[in-house]
């Protein structure tokens, strides 16, 4: 799964669709994710000693991975995401739409650093 947590996304399907927040937390074994003011419904919460007023919370669930795309950190807009290998052979993220880096995410390994030669 190429989004990740604190990622910023945009929902490009459904009732919350044009929505842009951040990705709070990543379920990979599902293919879901939990968006910062996305898909919002409410928790009924009985009356305790720690929360004496009770009600209803509201609440962020999950959405699908395949209902989000990662917004650029160049242009702002909504991207692709893709892997490549730099040439010391380590791994990055990278937005389609503009080429930016999003990141290492391995480090290097001898196999796919570039030949100097």
């Amino acid at each position: 799964m190429k989004i990740r947590v604190d990622d910023e996304v945009v929902v490009i399907t459904g009732v919350d669709k044009g929505k842009r927040g951040k990705v709070l937390k990543v379920d990979r074994r599902n293919g879901k994710v939990i968006v910062e003011g996305v898909r919002l419904a409410y928790k009924h919460v009985r009356r305790t000693q720690k929360n004496p007023q009770g009600g209803r919370l509201s609440r962020e669930m999950p959405i699908d991975v395949s209902d989000v795309m990662l917004i650029c950190p160049e242009t702002g807009k909504p991207t692709r995401v893709g892997v490549r290998y730099l040439a010391d052979g380590s791994k990055e993220r990278y937005a389609k739409r503009s080429g930016a880096s999003l990141g290492i995410i391995a480090p290097p390994r001898q196999r796919y650093a570039k030949q100097q030669g």
